[in-house]
C-alpha cells in the first residue's frame, strides 16, 4: 500500500511502472486513473468497481428523477375533494404543481427568484468563455455552486430542489384543515393545538398558512406532499423485495403517471441484475435499450461506459472490488481531518502507512 501525490495520470503511471507484478487494477471510473494504468502498467487487467458503476447509474437517475419531478408531483398533489361543495360553500382549487413556485401570498418565492437569477448569470458567463474560478470571483459564489449551475441541463432542474423543500408545518396541515373545517377560524388557537403535538414553529407561520383559507368557508382536502427526488432515486434503486408496503405502492403510482420514470425502473433492474449474475454479455443489449429511449442522463452514462467499456465489462464479469480500498480511504479521510491542516503529505503518509 502506498500514498500518491494527487489524482493525476502521472504519479499513478509512475508508481505501477516500479511495480511490474501488477495484474489486476480495480478502480473507479476516473479518466486520469485509466490513463496512468494504461501508461504504467499495459499488462494489468482493469476493473471498474461494481459500487461506482451501481453510483454512477444512480446520479443519471437522480437528474431524470429531477427532470420528471413534475410528474410525481402531479400525482400526488392533484387531490380531489372527498364531496362536491355545496352552494354556500367556496372550495379552495388545490395548486397546480407550477404553484410550488409562489408562497402563501401568491408572489414568487425568493428562493426561486434567487435561483433564476444565479442561473441566468453564470449561464452567461460561461457563454463569454469564463471559468468556473473567475464565475466564482464574479459572483462571489462557492465552486461548487458554480458547479452545480454550470453542470444543470435546464433551469427546472435546478427548480426542483428549489421548490420541493419539506416545512415544520407539513405533518401538522392535516390537523388545521380538519379542525378549520369543523368550524375553528382562530390561528392563534389552531397554533396552541399543534403546538401541543410538537410544532415548534412561530404562530406567524400558522397564520401565514391559513390566511387563504379566510376566503372560503370550508378548507380544501390537505394535499399529499409529493416525496422529494432522492426518496424516489432510492425507492428505484432498491431492491423490490426490501421495499415497504407503501413505498412500492407510491413508486407504482409515480411509474403509472411518468412513463419515463418507468422506463428508468426497467432499466435500473436490468442493470442490477446484471451486477448481481455478472453477466457482461447483456451489456450491450441493455446499453442499446437504454439510447433507444429519450433518457439523456443515462445517454451520457452509456457513453460514458462506451470509452471505458473493458473495465466495465471486466466488472459486470470478474469478482474484484475495491471495498477493501474504500475502508482505508475513510480511514485517510479521519487521519486527514485529525491533521487540522498541518498534516502535509510526507507527514500525512507516514501516518496512513504506519498506523496499526
Amino acid at each position: 500500500m502506498d500514498v500518491l501525490p494527487g489524482r493525476d495520470a502521472e504519479p499513478l503511471a509512475a508508481w505501477l511502472k516500479g511495480h511490474p507484478e501488477v495484474e489486476i487494477i480495480c478502480r473507479d471510473r476516473a479518466g486520469a486513473y485509466a490513463e496512468g494504468a494504461r501508461g504504467g502498467a499495459p499488462q494489468a487487467v482493469q476493473v471498474a468497481d461494481a459500487w461506482h458503476l451501481w453510483r454512477n447509474l444512480g446520479d443519471a437517475v437522480e437528474k431524470t428523477v429531477s427532470a420528471h419531478h413534475a410528474c410525481a408531483r402531479t400525482a400526488f398533489e392533484n387531490t380531489v375533494p372527498a364531496a362536491p361543495p355545496t352552494s354556500d360553500d367556496i372550495w379552495l382549487t388545490p395548486p397546480a404543481p407550477a404553484a410550488a413556485v409562489l408562497d402563501v401570498c401568491g408572489r414568487e418565492r425568493r428562493l426561486v427568484i434567487r435561483t433564476r437569477e444565479r442561473y441566468t448569470a453564470v449561464r452567461q458567463l460561461l457563454d463569454d468563455g469564463s471559468t468556473l474560478e473567475e464565475i466564482c470571483r464574479t459572483l462571489q459564489l462557492d465552486r461548487s455552486t458554480v458547479r452545480r449551475f454550470a453542470r444543470a441541463t435546464s433551469l427546472d432542474e435546478l427548480l426542483v430542489k428549489a421548490t420541493n423543500r419539506s416545512t415544520i408545518l407539513d405533518e401538522y396541515m392535516p390537523h388545521l384543515h380538519q379542525r378549520w373545517n369543523e368550524g375553528c377560524h382562530n390561528s392563534a388557537q389552531l397554533y396552541q393545538e399543534i403546538v401541543a403535538l410538537g410544532f415548534a414553529g412561530s404562530v406567524q407561520t400558522v397564520r401565514r398558512y391559513l390566511r387563504p383559507f379566510k376566503t372560503a368557508t370550508t378548507a380544501p382536502p390537505a394535499r399529499r406532499p409529493a416525496p422529494r427526488p432522492r426518496r424516489i432515486v432510492r425507492w428505484i434503486m432498491t431492491d423490490p423485495g426490501n421495499l415497504t408496503a407503501d413505498d412500492a405502492a407510491d413508486l407504482k403510482e409515480i411509474r403509472t403517471s411518468c412513463p419515463e420514470l418507468d422506463t428508468v425502473t426497467h432499466h435500473v433492474r436490468d442493470f442490477a441484475a446484471m451486477m448481481r449474475d455478472l453477466r457482461d454479455d447483456q451489456l450491450p443489449a441493455w446499453m442499446e435499450r437504454v439510447i433507444a429511449d429519450d433518457l439523456p442522463a443515462l445517454h451520457s452514462l452509456v457513453n460514458g461506459m462506451k470509452r471505458d467499456l473493458d473495465a466495465v465489462t471486466a466488472g459486470l464479469s470478474t469478482p474484484w472490488s475495491s471495498g477493501q480500498v474504500e475502508g482505508h480511504v475513510t480511514r485517510v479521510k479521519l487521519l486527514k481531518r485529525k491533521g487540522y491542516g498541518r498534516a502535509n503529505l510526507d507527514l500525512l503518509r507516514r501516518r496512513i502507512l504506519l498506523r496499526t
